[in-house]
C-alpha cells in the first residue's frame, strides 16, 4: 500500500482524493485501490484561505489523517506526495523538498503559472530521477477517452473545438485558473506540437486558437458568463465528433493514473506536453494582453 501525502487544503480535492484512495464516505463503484492518505500538511492559501479550516477538519476528524505541521515532517514517512494548492504560484516551493528527497509527486492544475516555473520542475524531476506528473481530470472524462480509443474508426484528429468554464482569480491569471481544464481536453485530443497561439479575452469570454506545426488547428472557448459546459468538437479524418464530457467518475480515473505512476514510477504523460500546456495558457494571455495578437510559443525543450 502507497502511503500518500496531501500538502495544503485549500481545494475539494483533498476531500475527494482521500474518500477514494481510503474507501471512506463515497460508494464503492468510486474506490481506488493501491494507496492510503495517511498524512496531510494544511498549508496558509493564498487562493482560499476560507477553505483549509473545513478540508482540514474533515481529513483529521472524519478519515483519520495525521495533520502535520510542515512539509519536512513528511518525509521519511509518505512514499508518495500529491500538491493541492488551488495557487499554482506555489506549487515549484511545495514539491521541491519532496522531489529532492526522491519522492514521487502528482502536482495537480496548474502545474504551473509559469513557464520557468514549470521547467524548474521538470528539470528537478529529471536531476533526481523522480517521476512528476500533473493533468486535469476532464483529461480522463469518459467522452474524451473513448474518442482517443476510436482513432482506427476515426482516423487521426485533424482540429478540435473545446469548450469550459474560465473563472478567474488574480492568483492564476488567464486560463491557469479555471479554463485549464478546457486546455487539458484540447491537448489530450490534439497532442502536443502547438507553435502559434492568440486569444482574445472579454469579460465574459476567452476566444483562443492554437496552430499546431503540422498545420492543423484549434480553439478553445472559456466561458464566465451564461451557461457553462465541459465538451469537444473534433474534426476527424473519417468523421466528426460533439460531444459533452462527464465528470461523474473523472477523480476516479484521474486517481488510477496517479496510483499507477506511484507504483510503477511511470508518469502517464510525458512532461514535456505539461510544460507545453503551461507554455500555450502564458502564451494566450500575453496575446490577449496584446489585443489577440499571434504569438510564437517558447521553446519548452
Amino acid at each position: 500500500m502507497i502511503r500518500v501525502g496531501i500538502v495544503d487544503c485549500d481545494t475539494s480535492h483533498v476531500v475527494a482524493f482521500t474518500q477514494r484512495l481510503n474507501h471512506v464516505g463515497i460508494g464503492e463503484e468510486q474506490w481506488v485501490d493501491g494507496g492510503k492518505v495517511v498524512m496531510a500538511y494544511p498549508g496558509q492559501s493564498l487562493h482560499s484561505p476560507e477553505r483549509v479550516p473545513e478540508y482540514t477538519a474533515k481529513l483529521r476528524d472524519e478519515y483519520g489523517v495525521q495533520i502535520v505541521n510542515s512539509l519536512e515532517e513528511m518525509i521519511g514517512k509518505i512514499d508518495a506526495v500529491c500538491v493541492e494548492a488551488n495557487d499554482g504560484q506555489v506549487h515549484l516551493e511545495h514539491v521541491r523538498p519532496f522531489l529532492e528527497a526522491g519522492i514521487p509527486a502528482f502536482v495537480d492544475k496548474p502545474f504551473a503559472c509559469s513557464v520557468s516555473d514549470a521547467k524548474e520542475m521538470a528539470r528537478l524531476a529529471k536531476t533526481k530521477g523522480v517521476p512528476v506528473f500533473s493533468a486535469s481530470s476532464l483529461r480522463y472524462a469518459p467522452e474524451v477517452v473513448s474518442l482517443l480509443a476510436r482513432r482506427e474508426e476515426l482516423g487521426a484528429v485533424m482540429g478540435v473545438d473545446a469548450c469550459s468554464p474560465a473563472s478567474l482569480h488574480p492568483r492564476n491569471p488567464g486560463l491557469f485558473n479555471y479554463g485549464i481544464h478546457g486546455v487539458e481536453i484540447l491537448y489530450t485530443l490534439m497532442g502536443p506540437g502547438c507553435c502559434e497561439v492568440a486569444c482574445f479575452s472579454t469579460e465574459g469570454t476567452d476566444m483562443v486558437m492554437g496552430r499546431w506545426s503540422d498545420g492543423r488547428l484549434a480553439t478553445l472557448r472559456g466561458t464566465r458568463a451564461g451557461a457553462h459546459h465541459y465538451g469537444f468538437t473534433a474534426f476527424c479524418e473519417k468523421g466528426v465528433v460533439q460531444s459533452p464530457a462527464g465528470t461523474d467518475l473523472i477523480y476516479r480515473d484521474l486517481l488510477n493514473e496517479i496510483v499507477g505512476m506511484f507504483q510503477t514510477g511511470k508518469p502517464p504523460i510525458d512532461i514535456r506536453e505539461t510544460v507545453e500546456i503551461v507554455a500555450f495558457i502564458e502564451t494566450a494571455r500575453l496575446s490577449a494582453e496584446r489585443g489577440g495578437k499571434p504569438l510564437a510559443m517558447p521553446t519548452v525543450g
